[in-house]
């Protein structure tokens, strides 16, 4: 009789799943960091007129106004220009309380002193609209208004 003895069967040994968490982790995190989240559906044509002389902005503190021509994303009827605050399409009588709502939503408390409106036009939107936004922010108490546009080597 000798001390050791063989095995009678040929059965594969289990499955060793000791990292098997390390590398759901590390696909978790990986997704994490290389997701993109979109803020807005846009339903405004936005064909934004270019400019040389640009500075970068702060978003941690600004809030985003869309004028322009209803694009795709737009059910409606209108070929007006439109006006859209975060996912909302709105009048010129609703800007005020949707600038103020999209603010008391998105920026910190410490920040809502200090917050910009950021103006996206289409470069083909009516100027009457933009004015009457622009009442509307200066009524709302929102006097930092910027225009965003894209960047050229120079206009002509």
């Amino acid at each position: 009789m000798s001390k050791f003895k063989k095995k009678k069967g040929g059965e594969l040994p289990p499955v060793n799943t000791a990292s098997l968490p390390d590398i759901v982790f590390m696909l978790l995190f990986f997704f994490m960091v290389a997701t993109v989240l979109r803020k807005n559906d846009l339903k405004v044509l936005n064909q934004l007129p270019p400019a040389d002389q640009v500075e970068k902005l702060d978003k941690t503190k600004t809030v985003y106004v869309y004028i322009g021509k209803p694009g795709e994303g737009y059910k409606g009827k209108s070929t007006e220009s439109i006006i859209q605050i975060g996912e909302k399409i709105v009048s010129v009588e609703e800007v005020k309380s949707a600038v103020l709502e999209e603010r008391e939503l998105k920026i910190r408390d410490e920040l809502k002193d200090y917050v910009t409106v950021a103006l996206k036009i289409d470069e083909n939107a009516e100027y009457g609209l933009v004015y009457d936004v622009k009442q509307e922010l200066r009524e709302a108490n929102l006097p930092k208004i910027i225009y965003i546009t894209t960047p050229s080597s120079a206009v002509e």
